[in-house]
């Protein structure tokens, strides 16, 4: 787990920042209805270069002594700009992987019998089975708050999919899981559009293309501080579609732990500074269409909305 920078605003009690990537791809930290420039900040103290990528500065934050400590007086370094005038965009746009977890809730196994024929929840699967159906995100389908989800001209069937995402800081390789949030830098949330129809009915393989059209990756609002979600595995939340409740979840559900996730990919691969691993959906998909909008509330993270929009 890291220790986040803290802003002393006045008088007030310390501030923990949420990390936002905003207008032109400036890093910056949400405080209240402010937002300050710490990508500015990072590179004037030499710990990001100039034109830096958001893994740039997440390993610099995580890993790079003093980084921190760089950006902690920024309210007065830097001037602010109200959050209500900025656009955020997706808090992280080129991440050096994204991996996803598949069928990690029990509810979201039975559900998904009917709409793909899956045989998951019959095959009574061991955790490290299960884990082994993580698939990969390209990251050309990311996109931020407020944007739009293109439902391709090929689909007949598209769900949303909506779910707890952790930032990686400290590189992972071979982690035990005593020791595996260490690594985790912070959380957002993750809505994995997924196509149906076609490609999917009674198929597993065919995930990281149905998954992976441009747009089928929400990513947002911001990336919260590990020390501030000090348990991931004790958060409710929620997504609304046209303004009805249509899922409503508690990420203690999981099958597999993130601290399970970690050392069953890092026995597999390296994860680098800003690698996405994501939890996986509770049930509760919906199908979507042309002109539906959709908020997803999680708490300690915040909220999001998507809007959705044909092909053209």
């Amino acid at each position: 787990a890291y220790t986040a920078a803290f802003f002393f605003l006045g008088p007030r009690s310390p501030i923990v920042m949420k990390i936002c990537r905003y207008n032109n791809g400036e890093a910056g930290a949400v405080i209240g209805s402010q937002v300050y420039p710490i990508g500015e900040a990072l590179a004037r103290a030499g710990h990001v270069r100039s034109g830096y990528t958001m893994p740039e500065v997440i390993d610099a934050l995580a890993n790079q002594p003093g980084a921190m400590d760089s950006i902690g007086d920024v309210e007065k370094t830097s001037k602010p700009l109200p959050l209500s005038s900025v656009k955020l965009l997706a808090p992280i746009n080129n991440p050096p992987a994204i991996w996803c977890a598949a069928s990690n809730y029990r509810a979201h196994q039975e559900e998904m019998v009917e709409r793909v024929k899956s045989t998951t929840a019959k095959a009574n699967l061991s955790k490290e089975e299960l884990m082994s159906e993580f698939f990969l995100k390209p990251s050309s389908s990311i996109i931020g708050p407020g944007d739009n989800v293109v439902l391709p001209a090929i689909s007949r069937h598209v769900d949303f999919e909506c779910e707890l995402c952790a930032v990686i800081g400290r590189p992972a390789r071979k982690v035990g899981a005593e020791k595996a949030l260490d690594h985790v830098f912070g959380y957002l949330m993750l809505w994995d559009l997924s196509q149906r129809d076609p490609w999917g009915i009674g198929r597993q393989n065919t995930r990281n293309i149905r998954k992976g059209f441009d747009t089928f990756t929400g990513l947002g609002p911001w990336i919260v501080t590990a020390d501030e979600i000090p348990d991931p595995h004790n958060l409710k939340f929620h997504v609304e579609q046209n303004g009805q409740a249509k899922m409503t979840a508690w990420t203690g559900d999981m099958i597999c732990k993130l601290f399970e996730h970690i050392p069953f990919l890092s026995s597999c691969v390296t994860l680098a500074p800003g690698t996405l691993i994501s939890t996986g959906t509770p049930a509760g998909v919906q199908r979507l269409a042309p002109g539906d909008h959709l908020k997803g509330v999680m708490e300690k993270i915040g909220e999001m909305e998507l809007r959705v929009v044909a092909e053209r």
